[in-house]
């Protein structure tokens, strides 16, 4: 796993350091962004890493877009500065950001060539800043369980492993948006006399805001992954319903083959990280269930740790080291 990208795309695709000349090591903020398809957090600390705020923001996944993830990832930002009464200026920040979607090249040069004017900014997926912020660096496995789902592993030499996150449909098993997928099938059979009505179905319907087949089309040509993730309570809800119980038991079976692809002797403490996570607790395996861990800390102190990397990164700063 690379340090960090301190630098910014180019519109030819090619990558030019930060502007960091005014700048030293013992001045500005710091910034740790975790942003996924359902929302952003944020966490502003000083230049020492002594925590000043917390904020949340809407979407920041990059599948959402270039435009929208800066934006929401400013008005986050901003939200923490007003809440440490603090005047917000990018020229002050160096920025860590665990983002869902940065193993897309294309996405990832298009979002650092719309980076404001920051101190420093360093980029990684958000499965690295979860099980960096989830281990505090030491090795262990995580499953991040949100919007979207994956699963990653540090080693020894900190070295870190993925394993899933290919992106909604085809992938992330066992996430929100995988689980509403496969719950609105549920409502679709109902609404057509395949299977009969019951509090689930009503449940789904008033959750898509359907009231027939055709409306739920609707809803259906519209929904992306944020959508469907809405869904996925339900299933949780509505655990003793046959359907949503299989569904839980398949889910189930997907984490525990991406903890077994990433650690397979089975040897490796395990957290599970994001809004899924506490309902999974109970569905999974007992095996996987004795080895789990409450994480130490989340994606956002991850990326906070990537902010501070940043900053002692640049020019006049004591080396950084992993």
């Amino acid at each position: 796993m690379p340090f960090g990208r301190l630098a910014r795309a180019t519109a030819d695709g090619k990558l030019a350091p930060m502007n960091t000349s005014t700048n030293s090591a013992s001045q500005g903020f710091l910034v740790g962004i975790d942003g996924g398809g359902s929302g952003t957090r944020v966490i502003l600390a000083d230049a020492q890493g002594i925590e000043l705020a917390r904020s949340n923001g809407g979407p920041s996944g990059l599948g959402l877009g270039v435009e929208r993830a800066w934006q929401s990832i400013g008005d986050a930002c901003r939200r923490a500065f007003d809440a440490a009464a603090l005047p917000f200026d990018w020229r002050n920040c160096a920025l860590g950001c665990g983002l869902a979607g940065v193993n897309n090249a294309d996405w990832l040069a298009a979002f650092l060539a719309a980076a404001p004017d920051l101190r420093a900014l360093s980029v990684e997926s958000d499965a690295y800043t979860t099980v960096l912020g989830a281990h505090g660096g030491e090795p262990g496995v995580i499953v991040a369980l949100g919007t979207g789902s994956i699963a990653a592993s540090l080693d020894q030499a900190g070295a870190c492993r993925i394993a899933g996150g290919y992106g909604f449909p085809s992938g992330d098993e066992a996430s929100g948006a995988w689980l509403g997928l496969r719950a609105v099938v549920h409502l679709q059979r109902v609404l057509d006399g395949r299977a009969p009505e019951d509090g689930w179905s009503r449940a789904l319907l008033a959750l898509t805001g359907a009231t027939d087949r055709d409306s739920l089309v609707v809803w259906l040509c519209n929904a992306n992954q944020t959508a469907y993730a809405t869904l996925a309570p339900s299933v949780f809800e509505y655990r003793d319903h046959p359907v949503a119980a299989r569904l839980l038991k398949r889910a189930a079976f997907e984490i525990e083959r991406l903890v077994a692809a990433l650690d397979p002797p089975g040897v490796l403490p395990v957290a599970l990280c994001g809004g899924l996570a506490a309902p999974y607790e109970p569905v999974v395996p007992a095996g996987l269930r004795e080895r789990l861990r409450a994480p130490r800390a989340d994606s956002a102190a991850g990326a906070l740790a990537l902010a501070r990397r940043a900053a002692a990164a640049l020019p006049g700063a004591a080396s950084a080291t992993r």
